[in-house]
């Protein structure tokens, strides 16, 4: 018999894929189009929208997510993964609550920070966009099934790592080094101009290797059916779906280490991993035409990544002295909105043409 906890995992990626298609247009007659401005803000808002709604719902209902029916149980949950709470004695209630809120409020600032790392995702979409020649109209198709393949890809991830964590606690300062390093490389490193072969990625390989790939693209299909040769083929729009899910996967070896720097449990960071990278389609036809207008949000990021990483080399003394995840989510915030605030009150300098 399935376990409470199955269900509710269960019924969650049910939900998420039923918004999703409603997102994709499957229940609608409207073909491939290109996004609108409009569109995208819209679905922008539902998708932020449906993420705070869940932050409500763990506050109300989080005991669901470990099936947490008694006194014995959550301690032992707690144990596992929140192991800076303190619970109220003989009183059940009262000691679910305190695990409630502090699942929703870990929730809420991993969402937040996968959502303001998952900006950076957004260049190198357009990167392949480009490099692959997609027509603009296949944007939000390929994004849609390229970003759900995204999910199940860190559903492995997250739970293996989480597995390790709990095996082989020292790992957390592997992590932590690695995004001090890879937040400061992001301060220093100088702005290029990127260009992608599409030939050398890696998922591309993997693709010709193991699968027959149409040489054409086919208007609007990921397979095609080879009469005279009778076989089936993928086609290199799908090829670029693979490569979305693969190079978001890459980005994950960052912003997922970044969230179990707030949370040990696996089922939030997945949670908050699923909302951020889920509203990232929306948020690519949202912030695309922008994006260059807040050009100090790059180096905020990097200052964001070297602070997480330097809370998790230094986790075991900021719990003595009582560093709350509260704190974590204000100084999050407060990095993003400065970030912000300064990019548009000193926007960049035009560059002048030189003087023949």
């Amino acid at each position: 018999m399935l376990s409470n906890e199955t269900l509710f995992f269960g019924a969650f990626t049910i939900f998420v894929i039923f918004v999703m298609l409603i997102d994709l247009g499957v229940f609608s007659k409207k073909k491939s189009h290109i996004v609108s401005f409009k569109e995208a803000g819209i679905w922008s808002a539902i998708w932020v929208a449906l993420s705070v709604a869940f932050y409500f719902f763990i506050k109300q209902y989080g005991y669901l997510i470990h099936d947490v029916s008694d006194m014995a149980h959550l301690q032992e949950i707690v144990d596992k993964y929140a192991k800076h709470l303190v619970l109220v004695p003989d009183n059940f209630d009262a000691s679910l609550q305190i695990f409630e809120n502090n699942m929703a409020l870990e929730y809420i600032t991993g969402y937040l920070v996968e959502y303001s790392l998952s900006a950076d995702n957004i260049f190198v979409f357009i990167l392949i966009f480009n490099s692959f020649g997609v027509h603009e109209k296949f944007y939000k198709k390929v994004l849609i099934w390229g970003i759900s393949g995204a999910v199940v890809l860190r559903f492995i991830f997250i739970f293996v790592g989480s597995a390790l964590l709990q095996q082989f606690e020292w790992i957390i300062y592997i992590f932590g080094g690695f995004l001090v390093y890879t937040g400061v490389k992001i301060l220093f490193e100088k702005e290029e101009d990127e260009q992608m072969n599409p030939n050398d990625h890696i998922a591309v390989k993997f693709a010709s290797k193991y699968f027959n790939v149409y040489k054409r693209n086919v208007i609007d299909h990921f397979f095609v059916y080879h009469k005279r040769f009778k076989k089936w083929y993928i086609t290199p729009i799908f090829v670029v779906v693979i490569v979305i899910a693969f190079t978001d996967l890459i980005f994950a070896v960052d912003s997922i280490p970044a969230i179990f720097s707030i949370t040990k449990d696996p089922y939030i960071v997945f949670f908050s991993n699923v909302f951020a990278i889920m509203g990232l389609r929306s948020m690519f036809f949202f912030l695309s035409s922008i994006m260059d207008k807040f050009h100090y949000l790059k180096p905020g990021l990097g200052i964001l990544l070297s602070f997480i990483g330097t809370k998790m080399i230094a986790h075991s003394y900021l719990e003595k002295w009582g560093f709350k995840t509260i704190y974590s989510l204000y100084i999050i915030v407060g990095i993003l909105a400065v970030a912000v605030i300064a990019s548009l009150l000193f926007p960049p300098k035009e560059e002048t043409p030189a003087k023949a």
